[in-house]
């Protein structure tokens, strides 16, 4: 089960320790959450991503991805995803986007099962 990551503290705790791989829509930091049953997630879609609309689009995006992913992610993680200007940009459609996610959580071994 995903939880939200919420307080700032977590958010820069995961920047400031967290291991990080960037895709081509998005940016995943990965840090362990000391709790072996609890994943906790964080979508950032900074304004380089475009006004109110579009943010939420990648943010949309990003979290219907996660979601479809969340039976194969390694528990005990908080995982920050940081939308890039290319998740707008090229129009990017949810399949495109997921199978992106799913490559950078491989690269960080967050992946469980194949």
């Amino acid at each position: 089960m995903l939880e939200t990551l919420r307080k700032r503290e977590d958010f820069e705790r995961v920047r400031r320790e967290g291991l990080r791989r960037r895709g081509h829509y998005c940016i995943v930091q990965a840090v362990p959450n000391g709790d072996p049953e609890r994943t906790r997630v964080g979508i950032v879609a900074g304004r380089s991503i475009g006004r109110a609309v579009k943010r939420n689009r990648a943010r949309r995006l990003l979290r219907e991805s996660i979601r479809l992913l969340a039976g194969s992610l390694a528990s005990g993680w908080d995982v920050v995803l940081v939308a890039q200007p290319t998740i707008i940009a090229e129009r990017a459609r949810m399949q495109a986007v997921k199978d992106d996610l799913q490559c950078v959580l491989k690269q960080l071994h967050l992946i469980t099962s194949p």
